[in-house]
């Protein structure tokens, strides 16, 4: 799970050694790479007849399928469009949003812990987000507005699937993030008109199809027979920092004060939440 969210964090340093290819280009060239990436992988990994098993006539299969286009796309276009550092830790907020949406949707009841985790990522968020909003200009705010919609297609999505099996329908969710990259394409191909990306581009791209999102999903799979969820949520959380590294060492992006600031909030919010909640599962 560690190299899984080391894999999941080269985007953005990746995306800064791009030198033609731009916003919805990016985007699609990435979706286009984890398609023919997992049309390969699947048939090896779980046979031929992988092809026949998929649940078309699934609408949890499509929610689920949207909710990953979703975040293909606004992940890469909020990592064009503002810093590395900005979009990781407004996706850090997955698992919060996702205990709300359940709250609301489900009627799970949420612990005080996780009302606290909540109210303090929230005041980092805000702390955050403010101070640069006052400062950036159109495009970066829009940035981080497009990046906003990754972890609510998240919460969307297991919400989706946990009111899925309740009713007793589980969803293979790596021929899902295939049907994702493939409606993540369709959407990018036009606004990616003309496409400019040079030899070296399309090198770093088609790393990205393979190595940030293919291999890893199948790897998360694989890792979810073994770790439990909290386990999960708490090592997911080492990509917020394994990318923000690799963009400070790798590409020379250095986050401002206000982002550390605030992300040291919301990052220490979830963490003590995750870590709470996986000591009371263990006792």
């Amino acid at each position: 799970m560690v190299l899984t969210t080391a894999l999941w964090a080269i985007a953005g340093v990746v995306t800064r050694q791009l030198q033609q290819a731009q916003s919805f280009e990016v985007t699609f060239w990435r979706s286009f790479f984890t398609v023919l990436s997992l049309v390969v992988i699947l048939p090896l990994w779980q046979g031929r007849g992988v092809w026949r098993r998929l649940p078309w006539r699934s609408v949890y299969f499509w929610i689920s399928g949207v909710c990953w286009s979703v975040m293909f796309t606004a992940f890469m276009l909020g990592m064009t469009l503002t810093g590395v550092a900005n979009v990781l830790i407004t996706m850090s907020l997955g698992p919060l949003l996702t205990a709300l949406f359940s709250r609301v949707v489900l009627g799970h009841r949420l612990p005080e812990r996780t009302w606290a985790a909540i109210a303090a990522a929230g005041v980092g968020i805000v702390w955050m987000y403010g101070r640069e909003m006052l400062a950036a200009e159109g495009e970066y705010i829009v940035g981080m507005l497009v990046a906003l919609c990754v972890p609510i297609a998240a919460a969307v999505q297991w919400t989706a699937m946990q009111k899925a099996h309740a009713k007793g329908i589980d969803i293979d969710l790596v021929p899902s993030v295939l049907l994702g990259a493939v409606l993540s394409s369709l959407y990018t191909i036009v606004p990616a008109l003309p496409m400019q990306a040079t030899g070296s581009d399309l090198l770093w791209l088609a790393t990205l199809g393979l190595f940030q999102l293919a291999v890893p999903c199948v790897l998360a799979v694989l890792c979810a027979r073994a770790l439990k969820a909290p386990e999960m949520a708490l090592l997911g959380l080492l990509e917020v920092i394994f990318g923000i590294l690799m963009a400070w060492v790798g590409a020379g992006e250095v986050p401002t004060t206000t982002v550390l600031q605030g992300g040291t909030l919301v990052m220490g919010a979830l963490l003590i939440n995750e870590w709470l909640g996986w000591r009371q599962r263990r006792v």
